[in-house]
């Protein structure tokens, strides 16, 4: 069953009861990880294992994903910008518990390398029972999200002209 979640904004991302943060390396630049991010929304399956669909919906202002297990995400995109942020909130879920989700993927130009620091925040409200879940899912999510950035940086550096 689809549930409709808290409409939250940017803010959202300081205030949130659960706040996730992981960084990883990337040696593709900023544009080049935006653009697979926020304009090739279809190719997200390729790269990042937990996700089994994604598509952009409203003419780009949001996507729909779906995870391998099952769970779907409706999505509003809340901010878009150039090889810097890209963020999206959760509008409807099957999801049990979540209150509210907002993720931030942001792209910072690596200091004294060529590359990029990749920042992603998961800030997600919910009950207790949702908190603690989401706490022993950490180093999980962790790890997904840096595997997603090492296999979306080899695919990068494979693609023709990509670099």
């Amino acid at each position: 069953m689809t549930r409709r979640l808290r409409p939250v904004g940017l803010d959202f991302l300081d205030r949130a009861p659960t706040r996730l943060v992981f960084t990883a390396r990337a040696a593709a630049p900023p544009e080049q990880l935006y653009r697979a991010l926020a304009e090739e929304v279809t190719g997200w399956p390729a790269w990042f294992r937990a996700v089994s669909l994604a598509r952009p919906t409203g003419g780009g202002a949001g996507r729909e994903i779906r995870l391998r297990g099952g769970v779907r995400f409706q999505e509003t995109i809340v901010a878009g910008e150039s090889g810097r942020r890209y963020a999206y909130r959760v509008d409807q879920t099957n999801a049990p518990g979540l209150q509210a989700l907002l993720e931030e993927w942001r792209l910072v130009p690596a200091p004294r390398s060529p590359g990029t620091l990749v920042r992603w925040t998961f800030a997600a409200d919910g009950p207790a029972p949702l908190r603690l879940a989401l706490a022993a899912a950490r180093p999980g999510l962790g790890h997904a999200f840096r595997t997603a950035v090492r296999t979306l940086d080899t695919r990068l550096a494979a693609a023709p002209g990509r670099r």
